[in-house]
């Protein structure tokens, strides 16, 4: 039997962790990415969201690849691959900003995120086997806090550098710097972002058979799973379809409330405030749902998941509301906090979805990364209706998302559950 070294496994797993913060934080660039290229491109609000749709629309397309790729390859090849493609989306990224190429910069976030998706898939299992098997749910809790952490910095340190002099109310003129100054900042960013996957490559791959030791196991009949037998599955099941729309429009409320939030705090009828500046308090949004992830872990020790996720929907719905209706500056503090409410939103979907899913658990669970598709679609619809209205006009799509989610935590309230061995983990968005 092959010695695993207490040290070596823990050094394996600080750096699986790293990939977490690494994914969190690239994901939360798009959201100043999204005000820098209307600015940079003179863009709508429609164009301007195309770059969450390039990123998202890449769960739509590489999930359940993802899943098979897992399956015959394991975790580390697997881990491997995603991350040689997101340094190919990184390269794309600096050509993009080099040329000033718009749809150079949509394909670019389209690898990126195509390497995340395969990453988050082989990711996540991976964390909870590196160690004890009574401390897996701890290893991955604490793998997900980094991905929170990194989601938080993202927009702070994005705004800085994508958004100084960028101006994008309706008659403004950006300079020939500020638009240069823009691209140089994402050419910077995607550099040293590029430069780190590489360094976090070298040391999996260093470690790889000590890694590779640790590793979960592919389910037994994955590999011959293909792609259209698991979506068959899937769909079979009433119960993965709901989880489905529900996953699809948490995601896309949360990163349409993201992408929006710099442009929507910026402008007159809000807070009024440099657009660098409103970027940079996009990070509270998502700090709020770091410091959510904790406190609802605390509260999921005693509230029924279905009552909690109730709670939590319901608040983000009316929040919704306050900012559609009221606007202003205590609109702009109102809509901040909506990220407090997404915070427990996708695990316990996830995992209200597999506990009543009569679907296979690799089944469901793959469906659902598929639906965060959302992320791609909702962003859309809410740049159309700021587009012909305002971003105070937009929050009310966000607000009829929450109250669907709403009804399906009222649904699963009442729905029986399948009990499972194990539940399969949750990839906290």
């Amino acid at each position: 039997m092959q010695q695993k070294s207490p040290t070596g496994v823990t050094g394996a797993y600080a750096i699986v962790t790293c990939l977490f913060f690494a994914w969190g934080f690239i994901t939360s660039l798009v959201d100043p990415l999204v005000a820098a290229v209307k600015g940079v491109f003179h863009l709508s609000d429609v164009e301007a969201q195309l770059s969450a749709f390039a990123f998202f629309i890449a769960y739509g397309v590489m999930s359940l690849p993802g899943a098979v790729i897992l399956a015959r390859l394991k975790s580390v090849p697997s881990v491997l691959i995603s991350l040689g493609m997101m340094v190919a989306g990184c390269l794309i990224m600096l050509a993009a900003a080099n040329l000033a190429i718009y749809p150079v910069v949509l394909l670019g976030l389209f690898v990126l995120a195509s390497g995340i998706t395969v990453l988050q898939v082989a990711a996540n299992p991976l964390s909870a086997a590196l160690g004890s098997p009574e401390r897996s749910h701890f290893r991955l809790t604490f793998s997900q806090a980094f991905n929170s952490l990194g989601t938080f910095i993202g927009p702070y340190l994005g705004a800085a550098l994508f958004l100084k002099g960028i101006e994008v109310k309706e008659g403004a003129v950006n300079t020939a710097a500020a638009r240069a100054g823009s691209l140089a900042g994402i050419d910077r960013a995607f550099f040293w972002i590029a430069g780190l996957i590489i360094l976090i490559g070298i040391l999996i791959y260093v470690g790889r058979k000590m890694i590779g030791a640790a590793a979960p196991p592919p389910p037994h009949d994955t590999a011959d799973m293909g792609i259209g037998v698991t979506i068959q599955e899937a769909v079979s099941s009433p119960w993965a379809l709901f989880g489905g729309l529900a996953i699809f429009l948490y995601v896309g409320a949360e990163v349409a409330i993201g992408t929006q939030m710099a442009l929507f705090l910026n402008s007159t009828n809000v807070w009024d405030v440099p657009l660098e500046r409103a970027g940079k308090f996009v990070s509270l949004y998502w700090g709020g749902a770091m410091v959510g992830r904790l406190v609802g872990s605390a509260l999921l020790t005693k509230v029924p998941a279905p009552r909690l996720l109730a709670a939590f929907t319901a608040i983000a719905c009316l929040l919704c509301l306050f900012v559609f209706t009221v606007g202003g500056i205590p609109g702009g503090y109102a809509a901040l906090s909506i990220g407090l409410f997404n915070s427990i939103m996708f695990p316990v979907i996830f995992t209200i979805t597999l506990e009543r899913s009569s679907a296979s658990e690799e089944a469901t669970s793959g469906f659902l990364c598929f639906s965060i598709v959302g992320g791609a679609i909702v962003p859309l619809i809410v740049g159309f209706v700021s587009q012909h209205s305002n971003y105070v006009t937009a929050f009310i799509v966000p607000a009829v998302c929450y109250a669907v989610l709403f009804l399906f935590s009222l649904a699963s309230g009442r729905a029986r559950t399948h009990l499972r061995d194990e539940p399969a983990a949750a990839t906290i968005h």
